[in-house]
């Protein structure tokens, strides 16, 4: 589903559920935030594919967090685009993306996805790509937790902090959540922002009287 100009909230199916991974591209890139269930690359292909973008345009992957939804598929990226690809996430979630510890709510997973991650993020970090994107240490779901702010088309990208029903934000989804109260704070920080769209990988996408809906979330 297009959210704005080069910004695209893709739709993978796992076991009768949707999670989004968020594409982002211009003329001279593509990024791709998180990468779904270990398996999905050919769905991831076929998604990007749909809206004109190809694989080859991939160069950067920024990943949310740690959990096995949102990196389930890097291995498979690195393994087809090699050195090409950029990972960054949150310094906090590295060791567990990469396998230097067991993942923190998937570690009973034999064989759990892992890949190396380039470069570490830290709160209000920009990225140059795609016309800037903001980084936003929102943790509580997991230590490293991170949110992207596209500053383009002034898209939060929430990650697992928020989901969201048809439309309308959620909260915290507290079983999967680690510090609940932490995550309630994490919240406020998105107070500051101008945002037009709220994405969540659990629920997809809200735009209506987002500042309003936060508020009342923590």
């Amino acid at each position: 589903m297009k959210v704005s100009k080069g910004v695209e909230m893709l739709e993978l199916e796992f076991n009768g559920s949707i999670i989004h991974p968020i594409l982002l591209w211009d003329q001279e890139m593509a990024v791709l935030i998180d990468t779904g269930f270990p398996g999905q690359l050919e769905d991831l292909r076929v998604a990007m594919d749909k809206v004109g973008v190809s694989f080859d345009q991939l160069k950067v992957v920024i990943l949310t967090h740690q959990d096995i939804d949102h990196i389930g598929t890097l291995p498979e990226i690195l393994q087809v685009c090699g050195r090409n690809i950029n990972v960054y996430a949150h310094e906090l979630d590295k060791p567990y993306i990469q396998g230097d510890l067991p993942l923190l709510k998937d570690g009973h997973i034999a064989n759990p996805p892992k890949g190396k991650v380039n470069d570490t993020l830290k709160d209000g970090q920009e990225l140059p790509y795609c016309g800037g994107i903001r980084v936003i240490h929102t943790p509580g779901h997991t230590l490293g937790h991170i949110s992207l702010y596209l500053k383009q088309s002034k898209t939060l990208v929430a990650g697992d902090s928020m989901y969201s029903v048809n439309g309308i934000l959620g909260g915290i989804h507290v079983p999967t959540t680690l510090d609940i109260e932490v995550a309630r704070q994490s919240l406020k920080k998105y107070l500051d922002l101008d945002i037009k769209f709220v994405v969540c990988y659990h629920g997809g996408l809200s735009k209506v009287n987002l500042k309003e809906q936060i508020q009342k979330l923590y």
